[in-house]
């Protein structure tokens, strides 16, 4: 485990920084907002970390009380990462950094990996209310978790059961979005996202095409 390291100034955003600031770590908090994970899913949606960061950044998020390791019951019998409510409690600056980063992404780089369900995070900053939201779109399926309290905040793949909405949109409406240069309200008046379902979220967004 590498010995923590600190700014020594008696200040919350560098003490904050002393336990959040190592490369990786949010990026980490991000998957694991998804509900626990195995180390291998982890390193699979993290492209470009090593195996031995990872390993390493895990062990001090366990130890700073972030994360927790627990073996998953018979058949699975693997272990499993998942936040602590001290690491679930990160999801405003996550959503914070990603609405100041919108200026930052531009036009996606050819090194550039994309992964659907980074576009989580954005949608969920646009989307309000409650209940189970369906996302698809052309890099894959993911579901939102609306008002979300001590669980996953999204998952990968269709939702586990029906959902109180589904959304369908491309990769160009898609990336407006994250960028910040469309608005959700804008982007369904205009048509270009397909909205279907019967709950509150459903029944929320087709009003915005009568307003």
């Amino acid at each position: 485990m590498s010995p923590r390291r600190s700014y020594d100034q008696y200040c919350s955003a560098a003490r904050a920084l002393d336990t959040v600031g190592d490369r990786w770590t949010l990026l980490i908090v991000r998957e694991l907002l998804a509900g626990p994970r195995r180390y291998t899913d982890l390193h699979a949606d993290l492209p470009g970390v090593s195996t031995d960061v990872l390993a390493s950044r895990l062990k001090d998020m366990e130890r700073d009380g972030l994360t927790t390791r627990r073996r998953l019951p018979p058949p699975g019998a693997a272990f499993v990462y998942e936040l602590t409510g001290r690491g679930a409690a990160l999801l405003p600056v996550l959503q914070a950094l990603g609405e100041w980063g919108q200026a930052e992404l531009g036009e996606p780089r050819p090194t550039d990996a994309v992964r659907a369900h980074w576009f989580a995070l954005p949608l969920l900053r646009a989307l309000e209310g409650e209940g189970v939201v369906e996302v698809r779109l052309e890099e894959g399926d993911f579901h939102l978790h609306l008002g979300a309290r001590g669980g996953p905040v999204y998952g990968d793949g269709p939702a586990p059961g029906e959902p109180d909405a589904r959304l369908a949109l491309d990769s160009p409406t898609c990336t407006a979005l994250a960028r910040g240069e469309l608005s959700l309200a804008d982007a369904v008046r205009a048509g270009r996202i397909e909205v279907s379902g019967e709950g509150t979220p459903a029944k929320a967004l087709r009003a915005l095409r009568e307003e």
